[in-house]
């Protein structure tokens, strides 16, 4: 690889984009941020579009003005699937982000940088969620990310989902009075619990991913009917890590590297707490990585690797998951 070759690292999740523009030795030379740039099906131009400003902001702001990378190593949500990647890499090239564009899923570039080329575990939630994984033997598996109409479950939007749920059982009186009533209609600006109706019909995904926190900060604050979503959550989170230690390891005792990262399970938050609780309770042999997981970082370090000719591994998608989730 010759030298003063760039590379960019993308992540590209369904609240918001990282770009990392670095050169060959993996230096940063800019980051920046963004909106959502998650695939959804027919979508492919909007996520372009997404990388196509970040990447003119990274340009200016590394004080780059003639040049464009040399590769655009890009791990977005929804793209489990070879049509939606397909689209989407054939948009990123005809925007000319970069001479050669790779797009993987975001599972894969955070598994990069959690733990490079050797084995492990990792578990993201954010708007959505998917746990990916690679064996000692370094086969591949993933679980879960089937999207928001029917997976993702302990993710932001799955969250939301059952909070707006718990408000109506509640207004019903099919369940107890709860505080997450109170503050999921300040969060919607809306002055009665019938009034969600439109309001969740009119939401995106995105928008009702971002009740997660406002029931985090309700639990925090004691409510049970909170605690509990936030618990169920949690939970649906270690049977994905469960799934993928016994698929990958042959046993959940087994010494075993696990990472957690994505929006939701930052480091304190109430759902990392509970997580990481749950983990070493149901996977006895995980060993719990406390480095901070930067997505876009692990592109980079796969950008360069697909360079110098030293790539990974297919990963499985979507269809080969038929086998395994």
């Amino acid at each position: 690889m010759e030298m003063k070759e760039l590379i960019a690292g993308v992540d590209g999740g369904g609240s918001r984009t990282r770009l990392i523009l670095a050169n060959e030795l993996g230096e940063e030379l800019a980051s920046v941020e963004g909106g959502r740039s998650a695939m959804r099906p027919g979508e492919a131009m909007k996520s372009a579009e997404v990388i196509a400003d970040l990447m003119r902001e990274a340009l200016s702001s590394a004080g780059i003005l003639d040049a464009i990378p040399t590769i655009l190593y890009g791990g977005f949500a929804g793209v489990g699937r070879d049509e939606e990647r397909r689209d989407l890499e054939v948009e990123l090239d005809r925007l000319g982000v970069a001479d050669e564009v790779v797009v993987d899923n975001d599972a894969a570039i955070a598994m990069a940088d959690a733990f490079g080329e050797g084995p492990g575990i990792i578990v993201l939630a954010g708007t959505g969620s998917i746990a990916y994984g690679r064996g000692i033997d370094g086969t591949h598996a993933r679980c879960g990310g089937w999207g928001p109409a029917f997976g993702d479950e302990g993710s932001g939007h799955w969250i939301g989902r059952r909070a707006l749920g718990v408000i109506a059982a509640a207004a019903d009186g099919r369940e107890a009075p709860t505080a997450l009533t109170g503050s999921i209609l300040t969060a919607a600006e809306v002055n009665s619990p019938e009034e969600l109706i439109p309001w969740a019909i009119a939401a995106g995904t995105t928008t009702i991913a971002s009740l997660a926190p406002v029931v985090f900060a309700t639990a925090a604050a004691g409510d049970a009917r909170a605690n509990a979503i936030v618990a169920l959550a949690a939970e649906e989170l270690v049977l994905h890590v469960r799934t993928l230690a016994m698929r990958l390891f042959g046993d959940e005792r087994a010494a075993i590297p696990v990472a957690i990262a994505g929006g939701l399970l930052q480091k304190g938050s109430l759902l990392r707490k509970k997580l990481e609780q749950r983990i070493r309770s149901a996977v006895p042999g995980a060993q719990m990585r406390s480095a901070e997981i930067i997505p876009a970082r692990g592109a980079v370090s796969l950008g360069i690797r697909h360079l110098t000719g030293d790539a990974p591994h297919a990963r499985p998608t979507r269809e080969d998951a038929a086998s395994r989730s």
